[in-house]
């Protein structure tokens, strides 16, 4: 009778102890939203455009393999479009391919938020993929506008790579833009001659940055590059977009 006692007594403190450890773990659990463009015209090309796989990809798996929770929004919510010379095998890589293969992703794709339905205070970071949609659409949406500030106000880590440093082309802290004195890199003016789009883009990101008072930096095209300045974090190109993903998830680590 003794020993059966002794044995409950065990069976129970064990269960008290793993459901403790299971309320830390989820109270610890981070949370990164990201935010994905709506539009699909490549200017008056008459070709498609959208985000880039494989910006969406790499820091999509570098977070979540850690335990990270990502949710997706965009502006029209569903699903968003996809770059299709992103979708060119040239282009495929490992993060690539197995985003071919997810399910799990490809679910959360076609049913994303609509960024205003998103509040900051439910997530520790956001992150923007690029591809050259967002230059269309996210640069001027006041709901991505208003997230950006809130993340960045509330000293939540804001990550951006490729093309998507534009969209911090509106974006003002205190009257003043957000990217004035701040050390960043985008999308360079080289990188976008070698695309062939100089004249399709609405703006090319090296020079709007610096004109709204950026500390721009670059290295050579497709090399992979990655600034941080406090808790703003960019990449140069699609190559930047698992050391953007690294970056961010070192801060997030730091805030445990």
């Amino acid at each position: 009778m003794k020993r059966l006692t002794v044995f409950a007594i065990l069976a129970i403190t064990v269960n008290c102890i793993t459901a403790k450890a299971q309320t830390k773990n989820k109270s610890i659990m981070k949370k990164v939203l990201f935010v994905v463009t709506s539009h699909d015209k490549l200017g008056n090309t008459g070709e498609k455009t959208g985000f880039w796989t494989e910006e969406l990809a790499a820091p999509y798996y570098a977070l979540v393999d850690q335990g990270i929770e990502v949710d997706i929004a965009t502006p029209l919510g569903g699903q968003p479009p996809i770059d299709p010379k992103s979708e060119d095998p040239s282009a495929a890589t490992e993060d690539t391919k197995r985003y071919d293969e997810d399910k799990v992703l490809l679910e959360k794709l076609k049913n994303t938020h609509k960024i205003s339905f998103v509040k900051e205070s439910d997530y520790d970071a956001v992150f923007y993929p690029g591809g050259h949609g967002p230059l269309w659409d996210l640069v001027e949406d006041t709901d991505s506008i208003a997230l950006i500030v809130a993340f960045y106000k509330n000293n939540k880590p804001v990550g951006f790579v490729c093309h998507a440093p534009g969209v911090l082309k509106n974006v003002k802290i205190n009257g003043d833009f957000l990217v004035k004195g701040k050390n960043i890199t985008g999308f360079s003016n080289s990188e976008e001659e070698a695309v062939g789009l100089t004249n399709i883009v609405p703006f090319l990101l090296e020079d709007i940055l610096q004109e709204e008072g950026a500390i721009y930096s670059k290295i050579g095209d497709w090399q992979p590059y990655a600034v941080e300045d406090g808790i703003l974090i960019t990449g140069q190109n699609p190559a930047s977009s698992r050391l953007v993903a690294e970056k961010l998830l070192a801060q997030l680590n730091s805030k445990n």
